[in-house]
């Protein structure tokens, strides 16, 4: 127990990291840079969610030598209802990579009303997902988490699981007008977290929010049921893909490249989904190897 409690006080992170962090991710003399980012709030949640990684998603990390210096876009699939997704990839980015990189992951322009939780994650990096936003951190030499699957990703119920939904294009412009490289990622496991089996659309659209999930444990659990299960995840990033042409080119052309990145996606989880012993039922979840 005292192994435990003492590494909630020590950080992951070396001198050096830190170092290479600030320098990477400047911010200003109040400690803030113009999109809320905070390197000490960005530590501090690192500290004490890193047993979420080591412990209780017991993440394996597959590629991370794939990440390139620099501007970077990651695209991901989107899955499991809750942003664990994005939380865990934006943890590997600083425990996996060499040097750690903060992740901006794009997010919905409804996630910072949340109270406390839209200010904990922006103070975090992320940002509301407006293209000037990702366009100014990429010159800023920034590594950009994007999901082109949008809410219809991290929305799908069980009987959808990885099965990619159509890619929105403008990340790829982005990628043209900014030189930036794409690297996929797959995120296994993530769909298994939290299986949602309706989306109560008429409360989700009382409060405001993309979707209600349903499962078997929520709202039958009360709040116990709104944890997602401890399923094993695995992250894959597969190699940069680099992308020529203006931003503004035809429609069609940019489909092409949409598809491409698309089906590096598709790979990385069916390498990953063949890895992976299949679930016969909901309540094998939790003891997903």
């Amino acid at each position: 127990m005292l192994e435990f409690l003492k590494r909630f006080r020590e950080s992951p992170l070396t001198e050096e990291q830190r170092e290479q962090l600030r320098v990477s991710a400047p911010v200003n003399s109040a400690g803030y840079d113009p999109w809320g980012l905070n390197h000490e709030t960005t530590e501090r949640t690192l500290r004490y969610s890193r047993w979420l990684y080591d412990n209780y998603f017991r993440v394996e990390t597959v590629g991370a030598e794939n990440i390139p210096d620099g501007r970077v876009m990651l695209v991901p699939n989107h899955s499991g209802q809750l942003p664990v997704d994005g939380i865990l990839i934006a943890m590997a980015m600083l425990l996996e990579a060499n040097p750690p990189r903060i992740v901006r992951g794009m997010v919905e322009r409804w996630f910072p009303t949340l109270p406390f939780i839209g200010t904990w994650f922006i103070r975090c990096g992320q940002v509301v997902g407006d293209p000037e936003n990702c366009v100014e951190l990429l010159r800023r030499e920034q590594a950009i988490m994007v999901f082109p699957e949008g809410t219809r990703g991290s929305g799908k119920t069980w009987w959808h699981r990885y099965q990619l939904q159509s890619f929105g294009t403008g990340f790829l412009r982005i990628a043209l007008q900014t030189r930036s490289p794409i690297v996929p990622v797959a995120v296994i496991g993530g769909e298994e977290t939290y299986p949602a089996i309706y989306n109560a659309a008429f409360l989700a659209k009382l409060i405001g929010a993309p979707y209600v999930p349903v499962t078997p444990f929520f709202p039958l659990l009360g709040p116990l049921g709104m944890l997602p299960l401890p399923v094993r995840i695995q992250l894959r990033f597969g190699a940069p893909l680099r992308f020529v042409g203006d931003w503004d080119t035809a429609d069609d052309e940019v489909a092409e490249m949409v598809a491409t990145v698309r089906n590096a996606v598709q790979e990385l989880l069916d390498a990953g989904l063949a890895e992976r012993p299949r679930l016969s039922s909901l309540t094998a979840l939790a003891g997903s190897p």
